[in-house]
């Protein structure tokens, strides 16, 4: 479950960290009201569990109250992202010197908690990340033994990092890790953590996910954290929840439908394999085949979908009668794009004759040819468009 901006911000000030003064407003005239408290220039922030507010137009400044209100009417009741933007959170304008990253997260690597820092913070995080990962340093952490002020010294200091505010910062990354334990969350992450030109360390967001399961032992997080629209999906997920679907929007191109969450999960990472970025996550296994066309509409719905990839593998479940609920769905919808097939396991032979004879369609022997031929079709319309 993702808090939203503002949520996050109140447990990190419970830590001891430093964040902006801010107010929290669902009309124009409460942003407006906010400004005069606050003073001065501010930023007004969409409060939706979604990431690169800022490129999507999310993130508006201010100058006075008469134009925070403009900039919060035009915010409140957009959607960015899939997301129907609530709330803003109308927060004070902070003069920046050095943006950095700071987070604790679950990895899957070490089994246990790793803790990130980088000095090249900011919204591009992941590219950062994924150009030049040597500006991302990473500490495991021995969850039996915990963090310690010499190790954050010491990943600190790796980065080249200036003494003068290292004691701050020690103490920052020592209170993300204890908020981290404390609500066994799966992210505790900010970014960025600022430096003003005074030297003050400042939390600018707060990006913290919480494990569902565990909320039962956090008796200290009020109601407004455990039914606020922080775990709402995206307008499709939503969809997807009440049709009873496994689904998942992603940023991708690649459409999915797969039956098992294995599988769906396997078809993803090949996807990834081979140079395309999936759809969404979704799986129709069991008797969710009977949803099979408001599953393909759901896909279709995407804008940014430009193939499709259909995976089955059946061991006890039948793939020609999975297969048949696609494939009627098909000639229902009848979607302008690319489908390409993978049938494997039980009832096969009966599942690739259903294709060839109503699709007019081959699927192709193996997954891998399957994959590398939707991600190219992807890619291919897209560049062409």
């Amino acid at each position: 479950m993702k808090l939203l901006e503002h949520q996050g911000k109140q447990l990190l000030a419970g830590t001891g960290i430093a964040i902006p003064k801010g107010r929290v407003a669902t009309t124009a005239d409460d942003a407006a009201a906010a400004a005069v408290a606050i003073g001065g220039r501010v930023v007004l922030k969409s409060q939706i569990a979604s990431g690169k507010r800022g490129k999507s137009g999310g993130i508006l400044f201010a100058d006075d109250p008469e134009t925070a209100r403009t900039a919060a009417a035009g915010l409140l009741g957009s959607e960015i992202g899939g997301h129907r933007v609530g709330e803003v959170l109308v927060e004070q304008g902070v003069g920046i010197e050095t943006e950095l990253y700071a987070a604790v997260l679950n990895d899957p690597g070490s089994k246990g908690p790793l803790v990130l820092f980088s000095t090249s913070g900011g919204m591009d995080i992941e590219e950062t990340g994924a150009r030049e990962p040597g500006l991302i340093r990473s500490l495991p952490v021995d969850i039996r033994k915990g963090l310690t002020a010499e190790s954050v010294r010491t990943l600190i200091g790796e980065t080249g990092w200036p003494d003068r505010v290292d004691d701050e910062l020690v103490s920052t990354l020592l209170a993300l890790y204890r908020l981290y334990r404390s609500l066994e969350a799966d992210l505790v992450e900010v970014n960025p953590l600022v430096v003003t030109g005074a030297g003050d360390v400042l939390a600018l967001d707060a990006k913290i996910s919480l494990d569902p399961g565990a909320l039962v032992r956090h008796a200290e997080l009020s109601a407004e954290f455990t039914t606020s629209a922080t775990d709402r999906g995206t307008e499709l997920e939503e969809r997807g929840k009440e049709l009873g679907l496994q689904f998942i929007e992603l940023d991708g191109s690649v459409g999915i439908l797969a039956n098992g969450a294995g599988l769906t999960m396997t078809t993803l990472d090949a996807v990834h394999h081979f140079g395309g970025r999936p759809a969404n996550f979704l799986e129709i296994g069991g008797d969710a085949y009977t949803k099979a066309t408001p599953a393909l509409r759901l896909v279709l719905d995407n804008p940014r979908v430009r193939s499709l990839l259909v995976n089955f593998c059946g061991a006890f479940a039948r793939t020609d009668v999975m297969t048949e609920g696609v494939v009627n769905a098909l000639e229902e919808l009848r979607p302008d794009l690319p489908v390409f097939f993978s049938i494997h396991g039980t009832g096969e032979a009966e599942a690739i004759q259903l294709v060839s004879d109503r699709l007019g369609d081959k699927p192709y022997d193996r997954m891998d040819d399957a994959v590398r031929a939707a991600v190219q079709a992807a890619q291919g319309k897209a560049a062409g468009e």
